[in-house]
């Protein structure tokens, strides 16, 4: 059994302190347990059909998020916390936002520009610090990434097709632009990983610099796949018709 590492430089990450490289080591927090084993229930008591299938596979992807060694393992590498937030914002968000009734949600444009706030604010070296620091700006930086990603794909998902492609690009940006921020910096800025990266084979920098390509490429490219989709969408019903099928 790996002995239980000692957090560095004075960071207290919520997620425990970084383990050493091999240590897959699971969070099982009970007040967190007892909290999804609740929304879990919740969801099979008062949903059915595809949004308790959506609600699980939400749950799913939280479960990965904070319960498994992902959790851990984003005490050492700021790219592993890269990979945690995209599942947040791209993967839960969308699946929660499809569960909700499809009315309007406010302003698209509003929700989209406070969902990019709240993703680069969070990303800032200060704040991000912050929340490695302290268990409740923790849970605040979580719930807020999560909490207006959940809005934007609702207000998404209400809107017509064209400002739905509008804001899905725009959110694209939004999240290649930091990406190509981390990449390009030069220099690594994010304190609590000063010491955490090396037993994993990665300098500051080379964490730092993946963390930013998995924002650029593969978080952005989510929400190209949705506008292109919903793209897709608006556009199919034309297509049957003009080839004389009735659609379905």
């Amino acid at each position: 059994m790996n002995p239980t590492p000692t957090p560095v430089s004075g960071w207290a990450p919520y997620c425990g302190p970084a383990p050493a490289a091999g240590d897959w080591r699971w969070n099982l927090d009970p007040v967190l347990l007892l909290f999804m084993a609740g929304a879990t229930a919740l969801i099979l008591m008062r949903t059915h059909g595809r949004s308790r299938g959506l609600g699980l596979a939400a749950m799913a992807v939280l479960g990965v998020s904070f319960v498994s060694p992902l959790c851990a393992l984003s005490s050492a590498l700021f790219s592993a916390r890269t990979v945690h937030h995209v599942l947040l914002v791209t993967v839960a968000a969308p699946l929660l936002a499809e569960m909700a009734p499809r009315r309007r949600y406010g302003s698209l444009a509003l929700a989209t520009f406070v969902q990019a706030a709240v993703l680069w604010v969070w990303h800032a070296p200060a704040a991000y610090g912050a929340a490695l620091s302290s268990d409740a700006v923790y849970w605040i930086m979580q719930l807020s990434l999560l909490a207006s990603a959940v809005w934007f794909w609702a207000a998404a998902r209400a809107a017509s097709a064209p400002a739905a492609v509008v804001g899905l690009l725009a959110a694209m940006l939004a999240m290649g632009l930091l990406g190509a921020v981390l990449t390009f910096a030069g220099q690594a800025v994010y304190a609590p990983h000063a010491y955490t990266t090396l037993a994993w084979g990665l300098t500051p920098l080379e964490d730092q610099q993946a963390a930013g390509l998995i924002m650029w490429a593969p978080a952005a490219g989510l929400y190209l796949l949705a506008a292109l989709w919903r793209l897709g969408r608006m556009l199919g019903p034309d297509l049957p018709a003009e080839a004389g099928v009735r659609p379905a």
